[in-house]
């Protein structure tokens, strides 16, 4: 997973996320998805509706990185500028793609609403772009290469971002994922404080450095501590990433016991 010809960085758009009027869900959603396809999410950035802004991090991603995902900034009002801005970053002229027009009329159609201009906006794309259908709003996503960086736009809705991604951009990104299996454990543990659980946690990481394990705390439940404790496996075998993830959690566990506290049992998912 170290490999930087899997490295992305996920672009997330919008005022309202730096204002906090919005919680970034799209960038964890986007994390988790990838990481479990076998990318390296490196990086989230957050930048304003400003074309700038955008621009500034499209090239800085292009030919650095082999994949990057932006979400936001693809429907039909003056400030959203994301596929100007990534025409903008790579030197492309904008263009009315064919197939995202389609698509869009389509879409008003079925709703008896007419075609407009601010609707014709959605399917404006850089040029050489391939469109994403949408399946459960107006704006399409789209696709375009540059430079050996491949760039996936997306919508800002979280619903319309997640749907798109499972039966769009999954299909792409299957064809240059790792062909490994990535697999997450987690033990749940409770009556030990995080600190005095961090010498084994780092002990297990060393042990088992193929293995990331991370703590998180959850508080408080009838006056002790509860931790979340999490392992990350990869390996071309899925029972072999299992297994290392499972080993890792037993030292843990057995430690937990050993200083007085409970766990309950390893699950993976």
């Amino acid at each position: 997973m170290e490999n930087l010809n899997y490295d992305v960085w996920i672009l997330t758009v919008g005022n309202e996320l730096l204002i906090g009027r919005v919680v970034n869900t799209n960038a964890s959603q986007l994390g988790k998805m990838l990481t479990l396809m076998g990318f390296r999410v490196s990086r989230i950035i957050v930048v304003p509706d400003d074309i700038e802004e955008i621009v500034e991090e499209v090239r800085r991603a292009t030919g650095r990185v082999r994949l990057l995902v932006t979400t936001g900034g693809l429907g039909p009002t003056y400030d959203d500028l994301t596929l100007e801005a990534i025409a903008r970053a790579l030197n492309r002229q904008l263009k009315v793609n064919p197939e995202a027009e389609a698509m869009i009329r389509e879409f008003y159609s079925r709703r008896g609403m007419p075609m407009t201009r601010e609707r014709l906006k959605m399917a404006v794309m850089p040029e050489g772009a391939m469109a994403l259908k949408n399946p459960i709003g107006a704006a399409p996503g789209c696709v375009v290469e540059e430079g050996g960086t491949i760039i996936i736009s997306l919508p800002g809705v979280p619903e319309e971002m997640e749907a798109m991604f499972k039966s769009e951009a999954a299909k792409i990104l299957e064809r240059i994922a790792p062909q490994i299996s990535i697999v997450e454990c987690s033990l749940t543990i409770k009556g030990v404080p995080e600190s005095t659980i961090a010498p084994a946690i780092e002990s297990t990481a060393k042990k088992h450095p193929e293995v990331y394990v991370k703590s998180h705390p959850k508080g408080f439940e009838l006056g002790a501590p509860v931790l979340d404790v999490r392992a990350l496996a990869s390996d071309v075998d899925r029972g072999s990433a299992e297994a290392a993830a499972l080993e890792a959690l037993a030292y843990i566990k057995q430690e937990v016991v050993r200083l007085g506290g409970s766990t309950d049992e390893a699950r993976c998912g």
